[in-house]
């Protein structure tokens, strides 16, 4: 089916008597088809009415806007039409007489025979023929709200909205109502959207219900696909084997946002209202700490960090003196950045999971990001002793390394949980080889690549630049693959920075995005590639004409082919690169589950919101005029047309024919973090 309601990225902000914004509802995206029932459901405050609101014209959204068969809403209309919990019926007029006030209002162009008919057919529909002309005051909350019902449908909307209809109901009316409002729906093909507390409901209800995290800045948090059956009975739902597996993770996800208002809460005033709030006026002041290190690897994408320092954009938003310290490895940053030696640090996309979760051998501790500083930018790299065999691609690679079992073949990988190891893993059993049986990786510093595998110490790595050049100008080795065609567009490198650091700095954590977000954009500019070249090569001591190719020049594989354009191979701020985003975190998370790295996250929701902090990056975007939104909420499909679903991640795992046998799955107590390994529970 077609789309019929879009809700296109909606953010509803609301003005402080104190000058500021409240953010309530933030990136709201959703795609209704027609003839769908869809829930919505969360806590009080999350956002829920004035999302409905929105749809329903009462109320406009601050940014963004819903679509209803290619026409934008603006206003309210006889297009779609509410039922509220507190029926809203006139209590002089009869059921008849509150119907037709509405029929004959909308359909004032119709014979009287003709409307009198259809106001019949609808007090039939709800089962109120006997009672049609007896007024509110007569009625059963029961009956009243099938008037209320009965109202709506007799206009003939396109879309019907409901608001908690059946809150304020004893549960045996509810239950027939429920019934009823299911008859009704499949009888006419209507387009239902219901704001709910009541988790059953949902179920017996919704072709999909949608869960909104808490406010301030309310966003959707998991969308369930409810596949049960239709038509449906209460009794019947009840004992399909699906129910209690849905309602299951409508609670547990429920608990998750329970847990999480409860430790907002506890927070102090100060700390709890810097986030959610829009300052009226943004000011420039040198902060307080008179030194901030910024920690980063040499590789090519660290360039935002050195473009801030040497276009003194760090010291146009307060911060004096900044240290860029160059570690030796990627180990090392993660370390001192724990440590506290670190302030903040260009790290590894996969780290602040990996460290968050206790993972790939770093010790524990709550790391959060708020920005993207590159994306592509990858690799992979074989010895040219392939090449000498024939062997230039994957399958190539397949057929020679299962029919050498007897040698060892052996991948260099910066960190098990880089995005680059990820998706060398992902290349390597798309096409056929199992990562834990054919072959080993090995955990090297990306300078020492080209010179290892000059010794045949790794057959392959995966690196970011200059270090594939750099195998391919000595001669010894080619490329197999970039990124640009695994998947493109993937972040790369991160700012990361402990959760506890940056609630302590909030000032000058906002002062080194903002630097940091207008270096991305510097180094995107075709037009300061070749000035941003000769700065790093500086940083990096080495030849600028290793760190053009892919950057500034065309790329030479190293196949004989000649040279190539490889557009966007190191991006850094168009297409809103510099916003970090959940659903690719989320994919990461899949796949250190899926190799054994670190247990799934029971409560990935949680662990996503915590540790990708959105609402710090767009505090920092709306400083600087940019979108503080995250770009579109979809199905992410990778090279081998394989489609990641963000709303079911572990059954995109389960459909994975090469990974560890059994998924772990654990809940991670981030309250409880700073021993290693202290925050896993395994559940399940």
């Amino acid at each position: 089916m077609s789309v019929f309601v879009e809700i296109d990225h909606v953010d509803k902000v609301f003005p402080l008597a104190n000058g500021g914004k409240y953010i309530a509802l933030k990136g709201i995206e959703l795609k209704l088809k027609e003839g769908e029932f869809v829930s919505l459901i969360g806590h009080s405050g999350c956002g829920k009415s004035t999302l409905l609101n929105i749809v329903a014209g009462f109320d406009r959204a601050t940014s963004g806007g819903v679509v209803l068969e290619g026409r934008e809403i603006e206003s309210p209309g006889p297009d779609r039409m509410m039922v509220f919990q507190n029926y809203s019926l006139l209590p002089w007029l009869t059921v008849r007489q509150n119907i037709a006030l509405a029929v004959n209002r909308v359909m004032k162009d119709l014979p009287y025979e003709e409307r009198s008919a259809l106001i019949d057919k609808n007090i039939e529909l709800v089962g109120l023929t006997q009672a049609a002309d007896k007024k509110p005051g007569q009625l059963s909350g029961g009956m009243k709200q099938r008037t209320a019902i009965a109202r709506a449908l007799a206009i003939r909307p396109k879309m019907l909205l409901l608001d908690e209809p059946f809150g304020a109901l004893d549960a045996l009316t509810r239950g027939n109502l429920q019934e009823q409002l299911m008859q009704i729906c499949q009888d006419t093909g209507m387009t239902c959207m219901m704001v709910t507390h009541d988790v059953d409901e949902a179920l017996l209800l919704s072709d999909r219900v949608v869960m909104l995290t808490n406010g301030p800045e309310a966003h959707i948090g998991q969308i369930l696909e409810v596949d049960i059956p239709r038509p449906r009975r209460r009794m019947e739902v009840v004992k399909n084997d699906r129910y209690y597996d849905l309602r299951n993770q409508m609670i547990y996800f429920l608990n998750q946002q329970k847990r999480d208002k409860r430790r907002k809460a506890a927070k102090t005033p100060a700390v709890a209202a810097s986030r959610p709030v829009i300052p009226a006026a943004v000011a420039v002041r040198t902060v307080e700490k008179k030194t901030v290190t910024l920690g980063f690897v040499g590789t090519t994408d660290a360039a935002p960090l050195m473009v801030a320092q040497q276009q003194g954009l760090f010291k146009k938003y307060g911060l004096e003196d900044v240290v860029l310290q160059r570690e030796h490895s990627w180990q090392a940053v993660a370390d001192r950045l724990v440590g506290g030696q670190l302030d903040a640090a260009q790290l590894l996309a996969g780290m602040p999971l990996a460290i968050t979760l206790g993972a790939s051998g770093h010790t524990q501790d709550h790391v959060v990001t708020s920005m993207v500083l590159s994306r592509n930018g990858n690799a992979i790299t074989l010895s040219n002793r392939f090449k000498e065999m024939g062997v230039t691609s994957l399958a190539g690679l397949k057929e020679q390394i299962q029919g050498t079992p007897d040698r060892p073949h052996v991948f260099g990988v910066v960190d098990e949980a880089s995005m680059g190891a990820l998706l060398l893993r992902y290349w390597l059993a798309s096409g056929g080889l199992d990562p834990e049986r054919d072959l080993s990786f090995k955990v090297m510093n990306s300078s020492s690549m080209p010179s290892r595998l000059q010794a045949g110490e790794v057959e392959g790595y995966l690196a970011a630049e200059p270090w594939n050049m750099a195998a391919v100008k000595a001669g010894t080795g080619f490329v197999a693959a970039t990124d640009l065609e695994i998947w493109n567009g993937h972040q790369n490198k991160v700012l990361g920075v402990t959760n506890r650091w940056a609630e302590a700095n909030p000032e000058i954590h906002q002062a080194i995005l903002k630097a940091l977000i207008e270096a991305c954009e510097y180094c995107d500019d075709p037009r300061n590639r070749d000035a941003v070249v000769q700065l790093v090569s500086s940083y990096l001591e080495c030849d600028p004409e290793q760190i053009k190719p892919g950057f500034s020049a065309a790329y030479d594989r190293g196949l004989g082919q000649g040279p190539e354009q490889l557009v966007r191979f190191n991006r850094f701020y168009s297409d809103q690169s510099t916003c970090p985003r959940r659903q690719e975190a989320l994919w990461i998370l899949t796949q250190l589950a899926r190799w054994g790295i670190t247990a799934f996250p029971k409560n990935w929701v949680e662990v996503l919101d915590r540790t990708y902090r959105l609402d710090w990056y767009g505090e920092a975007a709306r400083a600087l005029g940019i979108p503080d939104a995250e770009p579109d909420r979809m199905p992410v499909r990778l090279f081998d047309g394989l489609v990641f679903n963000p709303d079911d991640p572990l059954k995109h795992l389960d459909g994975m024919a090469i990974r560890q046998a059994k998924i772990a799955v654990a809940e991670v107590d981030l309250d409880a973090l700073g021993v290693p390994m202290t925050g896993l529970k395994v559940v399940a």
